[in-house]
């Protein structure tokens, strides 16, 4: 079994290409994708060559870890069955490439451990769930502030404040540099940071990526305020220490998603308390790979690219 695949065979040198698959097992299945996105952190990193050194790291390799398509095959352990719609948070199923990532392909072999079902309705709205999940992670758990200031308002920054409103708090502050990326809010305001004179607040959340920015946020938070790092950073940060210090900064990374942040997220989307609507604003057939990594990359206005492995 082979299939067609996005295969990054090292810094900006991407195009699709056919690869073997490896044999599926008892508890596996095989996926027809329909959508699958582009990530423009983590597989930024990748496709530009700034990655720091990450385990299973490599090329060539496939990239991806949202994908949304079909169940064809279902093994007898997986408790599936052929036409079930499901989210795949990539695979490692490719004789001669690496699957770190492994989501960016027409057909997945995968553990139907990491498999979640999901609504058909979703569409390719159904590939964002990884990202709504990371999102929750951030914020769900004990001692856990919600965010009354975000920074950044790409995906996972609209997301952060959904879910800030779903949880029945008050509606976050959400900063935005970019002119092209302030519109879209759902009941919440979007101002760019100088606008905002506001230098209580309790927890900011960063979902910019931006290494620079911390000594500004120290600025911002009340005494004993927290700082979230939400996004993925790949120079070391620093801050000046009497800031820090006057105000007892606390800071916290927020790690990867874990599967019961996917079905509480699931289950959001589901009841209706977290829509995905407004998030994708390009979609191109999978075999414009190469154009479509490079506009997700690089146009401001593209919040989410989804390539299309359907049509």
């Amino acid at each position: 079994m082979d299939t067609s695949a996005v295969l990054l065979k090292g810094p900006k040198d991407l195009d699709v290409d056919t690869l073997a698959l490896t044999a599926p097992g008892a508890g596996d299945l095989v996926v027809e994708v329909t959508h699958s996105g582009i990530s423009t952190g983590t597989e930024k990193l990748f496709w530009s060559g700034e990655m720091p050194p990450f385990p299973g790291m490599g090329y060539p390799l496939v990239p991806g870890y949202e994908a949304a398509g079909e169940v064809v095959e279902a093994g007898p352990l997986t408790g599936f069955k052929p036409g079930d719609r499901v989210f795949v948070p990539g695979s490692n199923c490719f004789e001669d490439a690496f699957g770190l990532f492994g989501g960016a392909a027409k057909t997945l072999i995968t553990d139907s451990a990491r498999v979640t079902r999901i609504d058909p309705q979703l569409g390719a709205e159904g590939a964002l769930l990884a990202l709504a999940a990371t999102a929750r992670h951030a914020m769900a758990g004990m001692n856990k502030a919600v965010p009354d200031l975000i920074v950044g308002h790409g995906v996972l920054g609209r997301l952060l404040a959904r879910l800030t409103i779903a949880s029945g708090a008050p509606a976050p502050m959400v900063w935005e540099i970019d002119p092209a990326r302030r519109d879209g809010a759902q009941g919440y305001e979007v101002m760019h940071p100088d606008d905002d004179a506001r230098r209580d607040y309790r927890s900011i959340y960063d979902a910019s990526g931006k290494c620079d920015l911390l000594n500004d946020l120290v600025g911002r938070i009340a005494k004993g305020g927290e700082i979230v790092l939400a996004g993925f950073y790949t120079a070391p940060l620093s801050f000046a220490f009497p800031p820090a210090f006057m105000k007892e900064a606390r800071f916290r990374v927020a790690a990867e998603w874990t599967r019961e942040d996917l079905a509480a997220t699931r289950a959001l989307v589901e009841c209706g308390a977290l829509r995905l609507d407004g998030l994708i604003t390009h979609t191109r057939p999978a075999a414009d790979a190469r154009a479509a990594y490079e506009q997700a990359f690089s146009d401001g206005a593209c919040l989410k690219m989804i390539l299309d492995w359907e049509h």
